[in-house]
């Protein structure tokens, strides 16, 4: 079985190590760059599976890097989390924005990472969704369009429920307000921010308070 690549960025040759050592012991086959236009380079080369990027660099750094690489067709589904010990709510803001899929804070322990690192790998994958995804006591259906929660048919407008087959189809995966308006409205009738959150409002009425989480500045995720 091929392994899966991933690409480290970091200015750190001591973090570089730490996380080269854990994961390689996992099996993953390790590219380690010091800046964001080594990292570029070696992404084109060598197609990861998945990017930490540090968001502290000099020259360019975490956020300008992510948004390089995200204007690549080549690394638009490429999982891209980014490693910091900056923990404000901006930076975080910034990270999402930028396309990031993820974020992990500086220190953490090697279990914690690996663990991430394949849950990552997992949830976010590179296929198309299956078209019935059954999650969290919902059947999502996305041939017949019919919401099933807990043995009983639901039946949602079109635009909740291709609101909600989106945001489903990548567990925990945070998606800002853009990723959701150019998935589900498109290039249909130019719609705000308030659409989206009666949207959110309505299915939260439907399928539970707890299912959509609102991250404030950023948008929406789906908990399982």
């Amino acid at each position: 079985m091929e392994k899966q690549k991933i690409l480290i960025v970091d200015d750190e040759p001591d973090i570089l190590e730490f996380m080269q050592y854990n994961l390689e012991k996992e099996g993953f086959e390790v590219f380690m760059a010091s800046s964001g236009k080594q990292a570029i380079k070696i992404a084109k080369d060598e197609q990861p599976d998945l990017i930490i990027l540090d968001v502290m660099m000099p020259g360019m750094d975490g956020i300008e890097t992510c948004r390089e690489l995200r204007s690549d067709a080549r690394f638009r589904d490429t999982i891209i989390a980014f490693l910091t010990a900056r923990n404000e709510d901006y930076s975080q803001i910034a990270g999402f924005e930028s396309g990031a899929d993820d974020y992990i804070a500086k220190p953490i322990k090697p279990r914690v990472l690996v663990s991430r690192i394949k849950a990552l790998l997992k949830r976010s994958g590179h296929n198309t969704p299956d078209p019935v995804t059954e999650i969290g006591g919902l059947i999502i259906d996305r041939n017949t369009y019919t919401l099933t929660k807990n043995g009983k048919e639901l039946f949602l407008p079109k635009k909740e429920f291709e609101l909600l087959a989106f945001l489903a189809s990548k567990p925990g995966k945070v998606f800002n307000r853009d990723e959701i308006l150019n998935r589900v409205w498109g290039n249909e009738v130019v719609v705000g921010d308030r659409t989206i959150d009666v949207h959110i409002r309505r299915l939260r009425e439907k399928v539970g308070d707890k299912t959509i989480r609102t991250i404030k500045g950023v948008g929406y995720k789906f908990e399982e």
